[in-house]
């Protein structure tokens, strides 16, 4: 039976899920909540108004410091849906249970080749250490203005842990949950015109292995990638490049690439919930785990 599916905020995130689902075969109809009119697709402009659409999957691709309100007005007044909440789940922890619909959230990472490939070839094997790396320029990837997106702004829940927590999120789904911390650094260092943490660096240890996360705002040669260190061999994915490097001890290198486009982690995240295969996608237990995470880093920050 084909599904019905509203996407709540059309920024430029609300518009990428809206273009990508109207593609899916098993989508009849994509509906927009969002106070900015669209030629393509319907519009509703009331939270009210989901209900006489009835909705079976609900994208949630507001503003960061809105999710919490519209994911509560989905709970209380709708059930049996299909819910998928933009990175990071809230701007902010709440206790909040989820008890008549299902909630995932949207950490599409985890359907990157690259980060697929890792969790699959690393298993059984001795993990020494892990570091990840995730460094761009704001300017560069918020284009329309950088001053005024959510990135920028402490109270719409930007600033880099949260806003690149995609690689906390993979962290501890690849390598476990992180027992120990041994440095968590948290600041604002650059001039851009934000008033948020553009500087991110932690480092501790897992259930596996020793680990470093650096993540920053204001470098101007972008970097997202992972280097594992294990006994006899070491690997380097390329989350830009799309490459995966295997380092041996004979000094064999192989280099391994994939193909992915743009759309494509997103494609295969909204797949797998149409799909109802869940078993990679974050719930929203993990990410609700997860933002807790992150308000430890914050009361440790130096």
């Amino acid at each position: 039976m084909k599904k019905k599916v509203l996407i709540i905020g059309f920024g430029s995130i609300g518009k990428r899920h809206a273009t990508i689902l109207k593609k899916f075969r098993m989508v009849s109809n994509v509906y927009i909540l969002s106070k900015r009119p669209s030629k393509i697709f319907k519009n509703i402009k009331k939270l009210s108004q989901i209900k006489q659409i009835d909705p079976d999957y609900i994208v949630i691709c507001s503003r960061t410091s809105d999710h919490f309100k519209h994911l509560k007005y989905i709970e209380r007044n709708l059930s049996k849906k299909i819910v998928l909440i933009e990175k990071p789940l809230f701007n902010k922890f709440h206790k909040f249970n989820i008890l008549k619909n299902k909630v995932f959230v949207g950490y599409n990472l985890r359907q990157h080749p690259v980060i697929k490939f890792i969790k699959n070839f690393i298993k059984n094997k001795n993990i020494l250490s892990v570091n990840i790396v995730c460094n761009s320029y704001l300017p560069n990837w918020r284009k329309k203005n950088y001053k005024t997106s959510y990135s920028s702004n402490k109270r719409l829940g930007g600033g880099v842990l949260l806003d690149l927590s995609h690689e906390i999120d993979y962290l501890e789904w690849i390598f476990k949950r992180i027992k120990r911390l041994d440095l968590v650094k948290i600041k604002k260092l650059s001039n851009l015109k934000i008033n948020v943490e553009d500087h991110v660096l932690i480092a501790g240890e897992t259930e596996v292995c020793n680990f470093i996360v650096d993540l920053n705002y204001y470098s101007l040669y972008p970097r997202r990638e992972i280097i594992i260190d294990g006994n006899y061999f070491s690997i380097k994915g390329d989350l830009i490049n799309n490459s995966v490097e295997i380092y041996l001890k004979n000094k064999n290198k192989k280099i391994i690439r994939f193909k992915n486009s743009k759309n494509y982690t997103y494609i295969k995240q909204h797949q797998l919930v149409l799909d109802k295969n869940y078993r990679t996608l974050s719930t929203f237990k993990n990410a609700n785990k997860l933002m807790l995470l992150l308000e430890r880093f914050r009361k440790l920050k130096k």
